[in-house]
């Protein structure tokens, strides 16, 4: 099992290092379909696996200052009412059918990276560059500024994205990462690293959520 575990693992920690993302998608299926898990377990057991596999994916990202932590931090708050909502209704759905949705998860998820994939092709044909960073805050009091439609693309993607980290056990970088881009401005790598706070968070607070509900947790293969 042990030979298996470690390969599994270090796919999962060189996808999320790199991408901020897609580690967690790759978590459930492997610890339901190799490694025998159900997928309750499977789903609560990736949210450890993921959170202390992002936290110390971020390390690299601090040092070479590719991570604005108050922005992820505070994307990860406004994300801790859908982590747990998700969290409760995923103890209420039969397990055939979290594993269908879950399905279903990976077949958006590949769309959406599909998509962004060939926006950014279409882009650099164009001759076009990077997204402008952003140099003002989405909200300010003194005086008072608002960009509203940022605001209501972070307050969306961050409360999806805790539902689904809640429901299915998964991280939700493929989320972060473009909103990060696109709400706040952040360039693609620093996008990248900062999504990796997010993840952190979504992951623990799901897990608290978690915490009481019968389920058994393999804690050898998990550690492994």
């Amino acid at each position: 099992m042990l030979a298996l575990t470690l390969p599994i693992g270090l796919v999962v920690g060189i996808t999320l290092g790199a991408l901020g993302g897609g580690g967690s998608i790759l978590t459930v299926p492997a610890l339901v379909y190799l490694l025998g898990l159900d997928p309750r377990s499977a789903t609560t057991g990736s949210l450890v696996i993921v959170g202390v596999t992002t936290l110390i994916g971020m390390l690299p990202h601090l040092r070479a200052r590719r991570v604005r932590l108050g922005q992820g931090v505070v994307f990860g708050l406004l994300g801790l009412g859908g982590a747990f909502v998700g969290s409760l209704l995923s103890t209420a759905v039969p397990q055939n059918v979290l594993l269908a949705a879950f399905a279903g998860l990976m077949l958006v998820v590949a769309a959406v990276m599909t998509r962004r994939r060939w926006a950014a092709a279409r882009n650099q044909a164009a001759g076009h560059g990077q997204v402008e960073a952003r140099t003002t805050p989405v909200v300010s009091l003194r005086p008072f500024r608002c960009d509203c439609h940022a605001l209501g693309v972070l307050l969306l993607t961050a409360t999806a994205v805790g539902l689904l980290t809640g429901f299915f056990g998964v991280g939700g970088g493929f989320a972060v990462v473009p909103a990060l881009v696109l709400a706040m401005r952040l360039p693609m790598p620093v996008a990248v690293g900062t999504s990796l706070v997010v993840i952190t968070i979504n992951s623990a607070s799901s897990l608290l959520s978690r915490l009481g509900q019968d389920v058994t947790l393999d804690w050898a293969l998990i550690g492994s």
